[in-house]
């Protein structure tokens, strides 16, 4: 029986923010096969990723709070065993639908565990692990749903609205990866993870996803319009302007109070920002079948 701290590091539900990745590359499948779409999506949300945080969370033993847990218990031993039990399940149900798929849960399982382990911990070097969060839980997840769901091989993959996609998903992450490390400062120091948002400083971190996010949402306003209508191209910015509102509203009382960068008023940004973006691409997916 798994204990109530190791669930709560699992973080099942934080999930929903890594979502619009998901979504996005079904809106651009095509004829998907239903029952691959779901099983990718079990695989991926509740097997890969808890995996990915329940290994995290056990190296990193934060006091602090962390991504979608405030409060996080301390860790045990059981929460290590259950991260690798996880990252095997997914692999086996992973080769219902290809070696191909399998082997990429397999590689980005490599990628998470090189990210937090403590003998390679790719999480203190600023820009390593900024590019390398980004690379994974967009591109890389992007192509990897693509195939689960399309039965498909990266080998087949030739039109370059997919990779062009896979592309912007990363932009996508890039610019927002930086905010939410923006409360976790002083215990990521302690543990000697100098992460990007640090570099940057509490209000650099705002300006650089400022920056960042603007060119993706330009990025994804040309996508659309190129690739699909004039209309889908404009009903992703109008999407995210609740994001806007809240991001600078946010910055101002931030510009003015330091201590208001803190965990409350990330996981309201994160939640403004996924229910946008998961309510975008879920219509897109109704648009464009």
């Amino acid at each position: 029986m798994i204990t109530r701290a190791t669930w709560l590091h699992l973080r099942i539900p934080f999930s929903f923010f890594l979502l619009p990745v998901y979504l996005f590359a079904l809106s651009v499948s095509g004829d998907f096969s239903v029952f691959n779409a779901l099983l990718t999506f079990f695989i991926i949300h509740f097997l890969l990723y808890p995996a990915s945080n329940g290994y995290n969370s056990y190296f990193d033993k934060d006091e602090g709070s962390i991504g979608g847990l405030e409060h996080p218990p301390p860790v045990q031993l059981e929460l290590y065993r259950t991260a690798l039990l996880l990252d095997m399940v997914a692999i086996v149900l992973g080769l219902i639908i290809s070696i191909e798929f399998a082997i990429m849960l397999f590689i980005y399982g490599l990628v998470s565990k090189a990210y937090s382990h403590s003998a390679i911990r790719l999480k203190k070097y600023a820009i390593g692990s900024w590019f390398i969060a980004g690379f994974f839980q967009g591109f890389f997840t992007f192509l990897m749903v693509y195939v689960g769901a399309n039965e498909t091989s990266l080998l087949q993959i030739s039109q370059p609205k997919v990779w062009i996609g896979a592309a912007l998903s990363s932009f996508m992450l890039w610019g927002s990866y930086p905010m939410t490390q923006i409360y976790q400062h002083e215990e990521d120091v302690k543990r000697g993870d100098i992460t990007l948002s640090y570099r940057l400083g509490i209000l650099g971190t705002f300006h650089f996803t400022t920056a960042v996010f603007g060119l993706a949402t330009l990025g994804f306003w040309l996508y659309y319009l190129f690739y699909f209508s004039a209309t889908q191209a404009w009903l992703y910015p109008a999407f995210l302007l609740p994001v806007l509102g809240y991001f600078f509203y946010w910055y101002f009382q931030v510009s003015k109070d330091h201590s208001l960068a803190d965990f409350h008023h990330t996981m309201r940004l994160n939640f403004i920002s996924g229910l946008c973006l998961n309510l975008f691409f879920g219509l897109m997916i109704m648009i464009n079948q």
